[in-house]
């Protein structure tokens, strides 16, 4: 029982290993982690350039630092803080917070905006070594197509050539059997 156990950990291991080797996999694994990498880059570019760029155009437009205090209080709840002044109490308030929706929409948008132009750019580059790509099998095509030219050419000028010779020959054929007959 021991031995079939082992036998079976063997089978396991060695199926893992194999599944794990496989080109599939790995390209997966090195996409996930390339994936991450990508989105710390884009979310970094929208967070750290695009973002400030817009809540300060916002700023500009709505008069305030940015979308964050937009709300529509459904029921709003009031305290006081320590001057004795009557403030709203978000944490106890419903309310529907617009700044938030829109700062996530427009994040959306320029997260959005900075992929298109990232995938626009490698399928250019893709087409353009695509097009190489092409460019370079029409040239090999195309010397090979002149290099067989060139070497019918050099046969049928070869014949030619030779046509004294080859009628010599055929002449020296007839006569050999005649002569053996004789």
């Amino acid at each position: 029982m021991a031995k079939e156990e082992k036998k079976e950990k063997k089978g396991f291991w060695k199926e893992f290993k194999e599944f794990i080797t496989r080109g599939n996999v790995i390209d997966m694994a090195v996409g996930i982690i390339i994936g991450g990498a990508f989105t710390a880059i884009v979310n970094a570019l929208c967070n750290n350039i695009l973002k400030p760029i817009v809540n300060w155009i916002i700023a500009l437009i709505a008069g305030g630092d940015s979308l964050s205090d937009v709300y529509t209080f459904l029921k709003t709840a009031y305290t006081t803080d320590d001057a004795g002044n009557k403030i709203i109490d978000l944490a106890n308030s419903i309310y529907i917070d617009w700044g938030t929706f829109i700062n996530a929409i427009i994040n959306f948008l320029l997260i959005a905006i900075v992929l298109f132009l990232i995938i626009k750019a490698l399928m250019k580059v893709q087409h353009m070594r695509d097009q190489a790509k092409a460019a370079i099998v029409a040239a090999e095509e195309k010397r090979k197509a002149e290099k067989a030219a060139k070497a019918a050419a050099a046969e049928q000028a070869e014949p030619a050539e030779d046509a004294p010779a080859a009628a010599e020959a055929a002449a020296a054929e007839k006569a050999e059997p005649e002569a053996k007959k004789e």
